[in-house]
């Protein structure tokens, strides 16, 4: 099955509008490319609910706080298509800059009370580049649902509080984060590491796993974890540690002193890429 390759706001919103007149539930999956198995599960979610699914493809430049990051994020179009055919996506919409963007943008939304800590407070204007993104796409498709994964928690959650103060009628569905062998959370920015890199980027998610299980073994202090998790990353000079921290799941504030779950993220650089992980913790019984 080869998937619709749609350009243009006009041809994805008839397409979606002619589904939804035949009965069919529509579900979108937003995406910037260079789509790989974590895609898939999404995509796979959202065959699974929906009766007309909807991937978009647009690296969208208002998100990036580096103009050399934007230019070098892969653009595998043809590729990523074809991936959506196999896993029997119906539509690929994959708007140029001038369909998304053909006046200067002057309209952002922003969550800024979710916005601002963890990878915010290291890449300016980022969220509300994504949010204002994902509004514009929720409103020119109009899905029933739109799929998000959980490896991006921050992201997840400014699009699930934006939906809800705007009142708009989508469901968010979250995606649990799709791993490889070792642990590292696929990412489209995982094929720019060496593979002195790749090897080392594993221990992102063993620092992870040290803090779930500090947080299982009884640990109830949000800097008593962090240093437990951090000393998993200490002796490895290849990884820069941007950020990891201990927060409240739902407003992620710092956590100080943990009573229930918690969400453990982290931010780190090896060599020239910025990657990401989160997991979700929960004392012990």
């Amino acid at each position: 099955m080869t998937a619709a390759l749609l350009s243009t706001i006009a041809e994805v919103r008839q397409a979606a509008a002619k589904a939804r007149r035949g009965g069919a539930a529509v579900g979108l999956v937003p995406t910037m490319g260079a789509l790989h198995a974590g895609h898939g599960a999404l995509i796979e979610k959202a065959r699974g609910e929906c009766g007309f699914t909807v991937v978009s493809v647009f690296v969208n430049p208002i998100q990036f706080d580096r103009g050399d990051d934007y230019e070098r994020y892969p653009r595998t179009l043809a590729a990523d298509r074809e991936f959506c055919g196999g896993l029997g996506v119906d539509a690929v919409f994959a708007p140029g800059m001038e369909e998304m963007y053909p006046r200067p943008q002057l309209t952002f939304v922003e969550v800024p009370a979710l916005s601002a800590g963890l990878c915010g407070a290291f890449r300016p204007g980022h969220f509300r580049g994504v949010a204002t993104v994902v509004a514009k796409l929720l409103h020119i498709v109009q899905p029933d649902r739109a799929y998000f994964g959980e490896k991006d928690a921050q992201q997840l959650a400014v699009i699930e509080r934006m939906v809800s103060d705007l009142n708009l009628p989508v469901t968010i569905v979250p995606v649990p984060t799709v791993r490889e062998a070792d642990g590292l959370a696929l990412s489209s920015r995982n094929r720019r590491l060496s593979a002195q890199e790749r090897e080392a980027a594993p221990l992102l998610y063993r620092a992870l796993l040290a803090a779930a299980e500090a947080i299982q073994g009884g640990c109830s202090s949000g800097e008593a974890v962090k240093r437990n998790a951090l000393a998993v990353l200490d002796g490895e000079p290849r990884i820069r540690v941007e950020y990891l921290e201990v927060v409240d799941p739902g407003t992620l504030e710092p956590a100080a002193a943990i009573t229930g779950p918690v969400r453990v993220l982290v931010a780190a650089w090896l060599g020239e890429t910025r990657l990401i992980d989160n997991l979700l913790c929960a004392p012990g019984h």
